[in-house]
């Protein structure tokens, strides 16, 4: 049998992200001891019933104490708390990532934290649900998704190779970015969608005209697919759009600019464009689907995922 990749991996934060991580590690021997770190004593509790570590503990010093590989997955808005109170703890040698979506904020916060001779590599896998919490998690979470690493200038290659390894022995397929490129990438296909999402499901449950009890009853597929997304941690999507504020402003302004071209076009009968966008996007649709990044269901097939899980 195989040496684990690691010999001890420290997870700090414990819900979808952070118990699907626990899942694949066990699944796929990726470490000789897993701890598990989280806040709350009764998601410490449950994921001690769940089985997902080897050993819990709230205080995130003490779980990172002698760590080969530090997973922080918390709301971007605690990342910096989190390195301050880790920081001290940490061995010279230890990798130390993330998987928050927003990048620039996130280095700002733990970098200074960072002591000299860890290898701080920050991430993001794009991977989740609307779920959260330690009884969300799959180990199929990753699998055929892709895993975003923004290293800093200098970072050891020998250090990002294993995190690299680490994430491909978790499914995913890895690539690096600049990290200011990754917050503009993340604003137009994560956060834009969702606030939209959110703002037309606040918008139907708002409108006098229209009964809520109507809303759910007559629910079409658009606008189910709409709830899904709205239904996502709220804490998680407020710290996005306070932590990725100037890409996700930029994107809304020009999302604004073409829903009012979208306004004319409704307005003045203008068919022909019309049918232009709405032919385009629908090749968009199926350029995800045959990227293998979708598949072609009503659920989005995230149901059978978790069913095989």
């Amino acid at each position: 049998m195989s040496e684990p990749l690691f010999a001890k991996i420290a997870l700090v934060g414990i819900g979808l992200i952070g118990s699907s991580l626990a899942r694949v590690i066990r699944r796929e021997k990726l470490a000789g001891e897993l701890v598990v770190s989280t806040r709350r004593p009764e998601t410490l509790a449950r994921a001690a019933e769940l089985g997902l570590g080897d050993r819990y503990t709230a205080d995130a010093a003490e779980a990172v104490a002698d760590a080969d590989l530090v997973v922080v997955s918390v709301p971007v808005g605690a990342s910096g708390d989190v390195a301050a109170t880790i920081g001290p703890a940490l061995k010279p040698g230890a990798i130390v990532t993330d998987a928050g979506s927003t990048k620039g904020s996130v280095i700002a916060q733990m970098q200074p934290h960072m002591p000299a001779g860890v290898h701080f590599i920050p991430g993001h896998p794009i991977a989740g649900t609307e779920h959260s919490g330690p009884d969300a998690g799959f180990a199929e979470l990753f699998a055929g998704r892709w895993c975003i690493l923004t290293p800093l200038a200098g970072t050891d290659a020998a250090a990002l190779d294993r995190l690299t390894r680490f994430w491909q022995r978790c499914g995913s397929t890895v690539e690096t970015m600049d990290p200011q490129h990754h917050d503009m990438v993340l604003a137009i296909v994560s956060h834009l969608p969702h606030i939209i999402a959110y703002n037309i499901v606040g918008t139907a449950d708002d409108l006098e005209a229209v009964t809520k009890s109507e809303v759910i009853k007559y629910s079409a597929s658009g606008f189910r697919d709409f709830t899904r997304l709205a239904a996502s941690d709220p804490t998680m999507w407020r710290d996005v759009c306070l932590h990725n504020r100037e890409a996700i402003l930029e994107m809304l302004a020009r999302f604004s600019e073409d829903l009012s071209s979208l306004q004319r076009a409704i307005r003045w009968g203008d068919g022909d464009k019309l049918f232009d966008l709405f032919a385009r996007t629908r090749a968009v649709r199926r350029s995800i689907i045959e990227a293998g990044q979708e598949i072609d269901a009503p659920d989005f097939g995230r149901l059978a995922r978790a069913e095989r899980s």
